[in-house]
Order: C-alpha cells, then structure tokens, then sequence
C-alpha cells in the first residue's frame, strides 16, 4: 500500500510518503549554510526509533493498498475458497467504473485535498513539543482502529450498505493516514540537516518501509492458519486486527523517544494555506519532480493492486505465492539499499532514479506476458521469479531516492525564501501521490473487468502500468538536480 502516504513511504512513501521566481533562487534572505550550533545531530538509536513509525504507517498502508480490492472485489479463485461478496460487483458507476474502484479513487482524491490544510496546520504549529510529534501521537491510534473498520462489513451478504460503509471508512482512513504521514515526513528534511543527513535518514525509513510493507503481503499466511477455525472472512479481520495492534505501537515510538526541539531548528511559518501552497508549486524544480511523481504513482499502485491477481489468476498459483514473491522481491530489493545509498552519492539521485523507471516500464511489460503463450517455455512459478528479481532494484530505488530528493527542495527553499514549509512540500508529493492512486484505482478496477475470467484485463492494466511508467521518467529527466544542490549545500 504506502498510502503516505508515505511515505509512504514507502520510505517514502515512502510519504507514504512525496514538490514568477522559482523558490530555489535566492530571495527573501538566506539562512546560513550551517545548522545552529544548539541544534543536535539525530544519532543512530534516534534514526532508527524514527524510522519505526514508518514500519507502522507502511503496514497499515500495505494492508489497504494490497487487499482492499483483493477482499471487495474477489475473482472466481477467491470466490470458491470462501470470500464473500460484500459490495455490488460489475461496471455500476456510469457504467465505466466499479463499485469499488469508484469509492477508492474517490476517497483517495477527497483526501488530497486534506494534504495541504494538515501540512499548513503543522508548519503553522506553535506547540512547544514541536510542530510535528504532536500530530503523530494525535493520529497513530484512529489511523490503526479506522484501517481495521475498513474491512468490517455490517452486513454479511452483497449489499449497498456494505458499500456505503465502505465509502464512510476509507476516506475516514485517508484523513487520519494524512494527519500521521504529513508531519512525518516533514520530518526527514527537519531532523536531516544537509543532503548526507537527509539521504541517510531516507535510506533508513525505507528499511522499515519496505519491511512493513512485507508484513502485509504476508497476511495470506497468518489468515490461513486461522481459516479452520473462523472461516476466511473472519480470519482475514482477525489477521488485519493484529497487524494494526502491532502498527500502532510502531507508530508511537518516534512520538515518545524524539525530543522535536533537541533536534530541529524552525520557525512555525506566518503564510495561510493557499499561500504556502502556491510558493510551493512556484519551485520549478519541484513542480518538474512531482508531475513525474504523479505518474509513477498510479503505474506502480495498478502494479501493487494487480499483483494477487496476477499471481492467481494469470500464473494460475495459490495466493500464498504472492507472499513468497513479495519476500523474495523484498530481500533482494534490501540488498541494494546499500549499493544505491553508495551510488546516489556519486552519480546523482536523478541517475540512478532514471535508471529505475527503465527497470520498472520492463518488468511492468513482462507482467503483461504471464501465463500466456509467449512465455510457455518458463514455468509459472519461475516467470513470478524472474518479475520478483526484475522489480527488486527499482524498489530500492523509489524506495529511498524520492523522499530524499523532495527533502533536497524542501531545503533549498528554506535556505533561499526563509519560509520553513517543509510540511507543505510533503504534503504537496503526497496531493500528487493520492491524485495518481486515485486514477490507479479507476484505471485498475475497469481495465480488470475486461474479458472477465480471460485475465486479459489484468494484462491491459500492466501494459498501462508500463507505459505511463515511461511517461513518467520522460517527464523527470528534466529536473535539474544540479541546482538544487547548489542552493542546498551553498
């Protein structure tokens, strides 16, 4: 999922999370290019107690982004093993658009609007714990109790109320997600006082990205052994319940162990919301990232989303497979955290980004291929192999690089305009995040009912997913990173 939404992230995601004179030019005064002297640098313990409560929000986030749809809008394999069907199914909303690809991508773009008023409320915080800790103590607990609600249907059989619930949960869960994610993903160009510091911390929280979003994928396994004993539905919310107890605690622990002020030194900004969101969107550089952002969100949600159904209806494997992938593509993926942290800092993180979107269109078009005719020669087990491997290093990738890049022009806007709106560029990554799931989920939901049963729409979704993945590394090779640095480290 993540959702950072963020931050999301995933370390970013992750957030889950992810930007007249453009604000990178010098203008209003220059802060000095060091930090102040009473301003601590975060230790190691600190990162990692950090980097917890993004193993937090990534799990929940993993839950709704991997099983959601997977839960609410069952294929003929599911359907057989037990699931019930919750929510009228088929072409429903002006007849392009599933019942649930509707309500998602609608909750989805009701709460990018959230983004900015939660951003500017915490960049405008005056708390004397900081501008940020306070909203992660505030959300943790709705965000983990709403994201278990998610799946608790009142109703035991196919209907509307279902889906009204549904509707009332989802935006429920992408409000308290925003409250959580916004403020701590702000954090990381706060607690980072240079690129070196920033593309660490980003490394770290992509650890516990990626390892939350693991946890999630796992749930199929949990679910199973409680299966004989409360039946599929029950089993699934019972699994769901317990990884959100679990996330709960995760996301309080940088909320108790951080002391916001020993380590970050800013000043709540005067600017109202539509202010600070138009200065935002007046960085050119930013505006450059987060257009490219836009697009590999909805490629990569409609490949996450898609990935148990191609997992069981086009390799034709048990659900449990996709479990074992996501493990393999995650060990795999966490072997080059190391390698890309190395390689960001000599060749640039536009590069090496760069050289991800190329990986992932490849893989994303290959997906387009299991199970079918063209790959006859390789046996099912061994194409989801070749997928997990083929998307491992571009994980890595988008998994540190982004939230270290938007913590960049977070930075050498603060240093150039004196406004210190950090809040509000996460928040603007995360707005473009939320725009392009929700296109994902409209694109997904539709593009999955074509030739029902064929898998053929599975296929057209991935092909989507690799050309827009495409798209979106056109759009980012114009952003001039040079630039930025300049301004950052000047």
């Amino acid at each position: 999922m993540n959702n950072t939404a963020q931050s999301q992230n995933p370390a970013t995601h992750e957030t889950l999370v992810t930007p007249a004179t453009p604000s990178i030019a010098p203008t209003l005064q220059t802060a000095p290019a060091t930090k102040p002297t009473h301003v601590k640098d975060l230790p190691t313990a600190k990162i990692w107690a950090f980097a917890t409560g993004q193993f937090g929000w990534a799990l929940l986030s993993g839950i709704i982004s991997n099983w959601l749809v997977y839960f609410y809008q069952p294929d003929a394999e599911t359907i057989a093993q037990g699931q019930t069907v919750f929510i009228p199914q088929g072409l429903a909303i002006l007849g392009i658009v599933t019942v649930v690809g509707g309500i998602t991508a609608f909750a989805r773009f009701f709460d990018a609007f959230v983004d900015p008023a939660v951003a500017s409320l915490s960049d405008r915080s005056q708390s004397p714990r900081g501008r940020r800790i306070p909203f992660l103590q505030l959300a943790a607990l709705p965000l983990a109790a709403v994201t278990v609600l998610v799946f608790w249907s009142p109703v035991n059989t196919t209907s509307w109320m279902n889906a009204a619930f549904l509707f009332v949960t989802v935006i429920g869960y992408y409000i308290a997600l925003t409250f959580y994610c916004t403020p701590y993903n702000a954090l990381i160009a706060e607690l980072g006082h240079d690129s070196k510091q920033q593309l660490t911390i980003s490394t770290t929280i992509s650890f516990t990205f990626i390892a939350g979003t693991a946890v999630a994928y796992v749930a199929p396994v949990i679910w199973g052994g409680f299966v004989p004993a409360f039946g599929r539905v029950n089993a699934i919310r019972l699994t769901f319940t317990i990884l959100a107890a679990v996330a709960l605690v995760c996301m309080l622990v940088p909320a108790l162990a951080i002391n916001e002020r020993e380590y970050v030194d800013s000043k709540p900004t005067g600017e109202d919301t539509l202010t600070s969101l138009k200065e935002t969107f007046r960085d050119r550089e930013f505006v450059k990232f987060v257009s490219s952002d836009i697009v590999y969100w909805v490629a990569i949600t409609m490949f996450q989303t898609g990935l148990p159904f191609f997992v069981t209806s086009l390799l034709k494997l048990p659900e449990t497979s996709t479990t074992i992938y996501f493990v393999l593509m995650t060990g795999v993926s966490v072997l080059c955290y190391l390698p890309v942290n190395i390689f960001a800092g000599r060749v640039g993180k536009k590069r090496l980004m760069l050289i991800g979107f190329v990986i992932f269109t490849c893989a994303y078009a290959f997906a387009s291929l299991l199970g079918s005719g063209v790959l006859g020669a390789i046996p099912a087990m061994a194409q989801g192999v070749i997928l997990s491997v083929a998307c491992a290093v571009p994980m890595a990738i988008f998994g540190i690089l982004p939230q270290a890049v938007v913590a960049n022009i977070a930075g050498a806007s603060s240093k150039s305009t004196g406004e210190d709106r950090q809040g509000m560029f996460y928040a603007a990554r995360t707005f473009a995040m939320k725009m392009g799931q929700s296109l994902s989920m409209l694109l997904f939901t539709g593009l999955s009912t074509i030739g029902a049963g064929s898998g053929a729409g599975y296929r057209a979704a991935a092909v989507c997913a690799a050309m827009l993945c495409g798209i979106g590394g056109v759009i980012f090779a114009f952003y001039d990173e040079r630039k930025v640095l300049s301004v950052l480290e000047g």
